[in-house]
């Protein structure tokens, strides 16, 4: 029997949380999301949901890590050897999986093994995959991230970053694709992450859980039909869904035709050394989440508007901060120096920012003000 996954589109609000999502599944190459926050504000609900909600994918049926039977360019080594010896490989479809990676985890677990002895005798390379040989064209959901080692955190973000997994072992190394949308949670309350993994995850978002009474309510009503009728509730949201999932689909066959202009980039640098962010990692984050907004919204330019849209969670991880001090975003600054920036056409971008302190909520159950990861 297929379990029924409670679909992304029903969500009750959390739009910053789901915004994230979806802009690393237009270009996982953002660098995946971090959502920070308390338990019970569907973030499992919503990685999982993410996954059933993206189209299937074609894999080559017998390998190990699902490579793509259409793209020579990131396939493994044996796929492209056999492609490139003329043999036609076997191909399947299925969805997307969202592969679970335990606190517990070790490195080997992590990034596989390789035989060593092996090796050694035969002369041929025996690995053994991991967890990111798995993962690979999927996504990999890291619970309570700040409970796992700091090298294997290490190990993860570098893959993720690379789109590639090496391992060594005595001077045997072997390689293989590991590009996947990464999705880590944890509830700063248990710790933290080392400023410097912190930096290392493209976006960030906090959660918390839904203030307004008729939306808590909402959340209840809606989680209570789909538990009495999985595939029902399922069915009723299935256009949602398909409405999401083809602009989806639409965005990422956009994304390479969408160009960035000078004055763009110079706004997202002013923007990352006004907001005193470290390295440059944070520009091009900012420039990669402003490109799939824009893919999102069917443009072949970044917009101002979509710098705006995404700026807060590239930054909110990143801003230098004394010891102890909570992490969290100067709004009215932000908002002073996207607010300035001079249009080409005209006038200057409008953009409305939230009190840390006094919240609302849209009457269509968009949940704002909670942009911040505090």
């Amino acid at each position: 029997m297929q379990k029924e996954i409670f679909p992304f589109t029903a969500l009750v609000g959390q739009e910053d949380m789901k915004k994230a999502l979806v802009l690393n599944a237009v270009n996982p190459r953002i660098g995946g999301v971090l959502i920070r926050g308390e338990k019970g504000t569907a973030k499992s609900t919503a990685v999982r949901g993410l996954a059933s909600l993206l189209p299937q994918i074609r894999v080559v049926a017998d390998c190990p890590f699902g490579c793509d039977p259409d793209d020579l360019t990131v396939m493994c080594a044996d796929c492209r050897q056999r492609r490139e010896g003329g043999e036609e490989l076997p191909v399947a479809v299925r969805k997307m999986r969202v592969v679970e990676l335990p606190v517990s985890a070790t490195e080997d677990r992590v990034v596989g093994t390789l035989d060593i002895e092996h090796a050694i005798k035969k002369g041929e390379k025996r690995f053994e995959p991991g967890v990111l040989a798995e993962a690979n064209r999927g996504i990999l959901y890291v619970d309570e991230v700040n409970l796992l080692d700091d090298h294997v955190v290490d190990v993860l973000l570098d893959a993720a970053a690379m789109g590639v997994n090496t391992v060594e072992r005595e001077g045997v190394s072997f390689s293989h694709p590991a590009s996947f949308i990464l999705v880590g949670t944890m509830n700063p309350e248990e710790g933290e992450l080392r400023p410097q993994l912190l930096d290392r995850f493209g976006l960030c978002v906090n959660v918390t859980g839904v203030a307004d009474p008729a939306l808590r309510t909402e959340i209840v009503k809606r989680r209570l039909a789909f538990e009495e009728d999985p595939a029902g509730f399922a069915a009723a949201w299935e256009a949602e869904q398909e409405k999401l999932r083809e602009k989806i689909v639409a965005a990422r066959t956009l994304l390479p035709q969408v160009t960035v202009t000078d004055e763009i980039l110079l706004l997202i640098a002013r923007t990352a050394v006004e907001m005193g962010v470290d390295g440059h990692r944070a520009d091009l984050v900012m420039m990669k989440a402003a490109k799939a907004h824009a893919a999102l919204a069917g443009r072949t330019e970044v917009t101002p508007e979509d710098v705006q849209a995404t700026a807060n969670f590239a930054l909110l991880h990143r801003m230098r901060r004394k010891p102890f001090q909570e992490v969290a975003v100067d709004q009215e600054k932000l908002a002073g120096i996207l607010g300035t920036y001079p249009r080409q056409y005209g006038g200057s971008v409008t953009v409305h920012t939230h009190s840390h302190t006094h919240r609302h909520s849209h009457p269509h159950g968009h949940d704002h003000g909670r942009g911040g990861c505090r």
